[in-house]
């Protein structure tokens, strides 16, 4: 049999060069940033090392390796000593430069949702809406036919509610309403509405409660 023989061939690809500098505990906290401020960042990329600026001991690179490995960072070449020892990644030589790699800032979290209730001291006319997204909305007065009041928390009338009421709107199942006078066009919790040909007549006029149960809107009189 007769053997083919070998063909080598170069390859040019493009890898990232992490190059530590002393102190090497800095250097390691200011990747530890980077990496919080981008944990993608070195994902799928080649990484090569370049100790050139460390001109490390052969402990001490094994010492770097093992800080990147616990960081799940694996080296694919090493660039700027000529340190080798068994288990090390290998030696390159004749690195040439690219320009730097630009760090992805992660978006800024967004600010707490600040809970706030309102409390509105006389009556809601007609064609008035009342919104408070983030917490409860208690009506000393009524609101009236064609007005509305919309909580991300609970709705309270003190008085008769005539108009539309919807109560939970920040996703809220929990949240109910409470009226002194049982009279509403259109009543909301969550995600869930009822009109007023849907409530039937026999809390009309009463002190009542609305609430949902498993997925349903209950409504009950106020003892």
């Amino acid at each position: 049999m007769t053997l083919r023989p070998l063909s080598f061939r170069g390859r040019i690809f493009k890898g990232l060069a992490l190059t530590p500098e002393p102190p090497v505990g800095d250097w390691l906290a200011g990747l530890d940033h980077a990496l919080k401020r981008s944990p993608t960042l070195l994902q799928g990329r080649a990484l090569i090392l370049d100790v050139a600026e460390l001109k490390p001991s052969l402990d001490d690179l094994q010492g770097l390796l093992a800080e990147l490995r616990s960081r799940d960072i694996r080296v694919l070449g090493i660039e700027g000593t000529e340190a080798a020892g068994e288990g090390l990644p290998p030696i390159l030589i004749q690195g040439r430069p690219s320009a730097a790699v630009e760090i992805p800032a992660v978006p800024a979290e967004p600010e707490p949702l600040v809970v706030t209730s309102i409390t509105v001291e006389g009556s809601i006319r007609s064609g008035q809406s009342i919104v408070n997204p983030t917490g409860d909305v208690t009506v000393m007065g009524h609101v009236s036919s064609g007005a509305e009041v919309l909580a991300g928390g609970s709705i309270h009338v003190y008085g008769a509610l005539r108009g539309r009421a919807i109560a939970g709107a920040a996703r809220n199942p929990r949240a109910r309403i409470y009226c002194r006078k049982f009279e509403p066009e259109l009543l909301g919790i969550d995600r869930l509405v009822r009109t007023a040909e849907d409530m039937g007549s026999a809390l009309r006029g009463k002190a009542a409660q609305v609430w949902l149960d498993g997925g349903t809107m209950k409504l009950a009189k106020l003892d």
